[in-house]
Parts: C-alpha cells; structure tokens; sequence
C-alpha cells in the first residue's frame, strides 16, 4: 500500500517535535535492554475487546475527541488532487476536513432504497485510482443505520484492491439495543491492513466537551497522524484522560443502563411520529430517529415549520449533505420529561 505509507508531502517540511524525539530515544533505549525510569505519563494497559489485538504505544493515538483526528487525517495523509470519498448525508468534518487538506471531496450518496449504505461498486474507476481515503461511520449519524459484516468485507476488499485508506468513525459502537452489537472494522480479516478506526467517549459516557477520544488501527499511518499532532496541540489535560480511563475500567452496566434509557424514548418518538402519519421503527443503534419530511415541504422548511408551530427544534437534513435533503434527524437525547413534552407539542401539529 505505497500510497498511504509515504504520508502528505507537506509532513516533509515539519521540524522533528523536541518530546516526540525525546520518546523516540527512550523506545531505543528500551529495546536496548536499559531499564529505563520515566517520569513522564505513560499508556494505560485497557482491555480489548471483540478479540482486536492493539500495540497501544503503536497502533493506538488519544486524540482531543475524534472530531480531532478526523479533522485531521487528510492534513497527515493526502496531498492537493487526491480524493476523499465522503458518505452524504454524513458528518460534514469528512468533507471540510479534506477540502482544508486541498483534496477533492467525492460524495458516496446515502439512499433508503440501499439501506443508507453507499453502492461502493458504482464509484468510477477514474475516482478509485485517485482516492487515498474513504469515511464510512456506522451504526450512522444522521440516518441510525447500521452495516453488517457483508458490506465491511465488501469495503475492506474495496479498498485493500484500490489501494485506499478505510476510515471507519465509530462514536455510536457503544449505543445499541434489543442484543444488537455493532462490529468493529478489525473484525473483518484484513481491515488492519488498510483501517483505521475512530473513537469518542462523548456519546458512551456522555463526556462531550471533555474532549477525548482516539484513533487507532495500522501503526505507520497511526504515526503519520502523530507526527502532525505533536505540532498542532499538547496533548489531553491529564484530568481528563484520568476520567476516561474510569469510564472504560467501569464495565458495560452504567452503558447498557443508558441505552435503555434511550430505547424507551425512541419508543415514545415512534409512538408519536406514527401517530402522525409516520411509519417510524425504533432503530437497533444511535440516539437519532431520521425520517422523511411531509408531502409539501423541504426539510429546512419542516424544521422551520415544527420550530415556529409548536416550540421543537429538529434538524433539517440537508445540514448533512444534499442527500439529506427530504429527511429530518430527532435525537432522543433530552430528559424523559422534556421529550415528552416535545412529543404532546408535535402531536399538535397539523401537516
């Protein structure tokens, strides 16, 4: 995989950062056989899960959240004229991020008729040959789908024949209901080989704004991404990194206690939106319900609309792209008491 090993050409010009070299000697010395004392923080020894196998000093980087290191990727891996590929609608971070980088964006449109999985076979070969990343994101934000293990076979082989980085972002991993487990991209034989996968405790642990999370998968193009970061910021306050570690030591109960939560009233939204015109199914991930607007309006019109009539503010779908144009996205991420106020108020309108 030629392309992805060498990295931007723009890391070329970077000075070597003073304490990403001090820890390079240290490694040495280490592997020397000297018993070196480090007064610095060291990784912390997590448990795996899903049967993954990670070197957490290589092939895993905490990162400020993972809009951090999404944001970030194409800056450490792809030059100006190469292609991102970029589901839509989708996190539009895929999209900007790339553009930042003065890469061409390529949108891989997101439908109902395919499950809001994008038809990866109808990417022309001439956008194939020239991409260096793709973003995939399931269970998804905006649409709650989720993928199963013939499509990420299907996009690890796409991408290992392509010669094309697999970016999978899996904040949602952890929020699923009714038995339903997500799998992770290095479940699929080969995904290491050409992945990356990225991370967040934001939506898990409710820890958004803490700023935390990380990116890991294929060693050297960990190290790319590490080689920037070392001269964009310093690193997570110690604090927090302290925090997450008890999150992710705590076990599944206080998870599994929150998705409850959260199944509950995405039955209550069902319950409501049905009985408004709406053929609405509890989703099997994520805290979102996505649906189609009405007949008569567009989405940003229906937001509006909903805002203006009875006080609630959805999100109009085509924040996320042009192919969320017709749908709104609901989260159910407000106190019980508070959706269901919002849920009497929308039984009120009259569409």
């Amino acid at each position: 995989m030629s392309k992805a090993v060498a990295g931007a050409k723009r890391l070329g010009r970077i000075p070597p950062y003073l304490f990403a070299e001090i820890d390079r000697k240290v490694q040495e010395k280490k592997r020397a056989g000297v018993d070196v004392i480090s007064l610095g923080i060291g990784d912390p020894d997590l448990p795996t899960r899903s049967g993954v196998e990670l070197d957490p000093s290589t092939e895993i980087l905490p990162t400020l959240g993972s809009k951090d290191g999404i944001s970030h990727v194409p800056l450490a891996l792809v030059d100006p004229g190469d292609v991102v590929l970029a589901p839509d609608p989708g996190y539009t971070v895929y999209t900007t991020g790339a553009i930042m980088a003065g890469a061409d964006p390529y949108v891989m449109p997101l439908t109902e008729a395919n499950h809001w999985l994008p038809d990866l076979d109808a990417i022309p070969d001439e956008v194939a040959r020239r991409a260096r990343l793709m973003w995939l994101n399931y269970p998804n934000n905006p649409t709650a789908a989720t993928a199963d293990r013939h499509f990420l076979v299907h996009a690890v082989e796409f991408c290992r024949r392509h010669d094309i980085v697999l970016c999978h972002d899996a904040p949602y991993s952890e929020i699923a209901f009714d038995g339903y487990r997500p799998l992770t991209l290095f479940e699929i034989p080969g995904a290491k080989e050409i992945g990356l996968e990225f991370h967040s405790l934001s939506k898990t642990y409710n820890m958004t704004g803490w700023r935390i999370g990380w990116v890991c998968g294929r060693a050297d193009l960990v190290g790319l991404i590490g080689q920037l970061k070392t001269n964009i910021d310093s690193g997570i306050f110690q604090a927090v990194q302290w925090a997450a570690i008890e999150a992710l030591n705590g076990g599944e109960e206080e998870t599994h206690a929150a998705n409850t939560v959260y199944l509950r009233r995405h039955r209550l939204v069902a319950e409501t939106l049905n009985k408004l015109g709406w053929n609405i199914k509890p989703p099997r991930a994520t805290f979102y319900v996505w649906a189609p607007v009405p007949q008569g309006y567009d989405s940003i019109g229906f937001a509006g609309h909903v805002l203006d009539k009875v006080g609630v503010n959805i999100t109009p779908g085509v924040g996320f792209g042009p192919h969320g144009e017709g749908y709104f996205r609901l989260s159910v991420t407000a106190p019980d008491a508070r959706l269901q106020e919002a849920m009497t108020r929308m039984e009120t309108l009259k569409l």
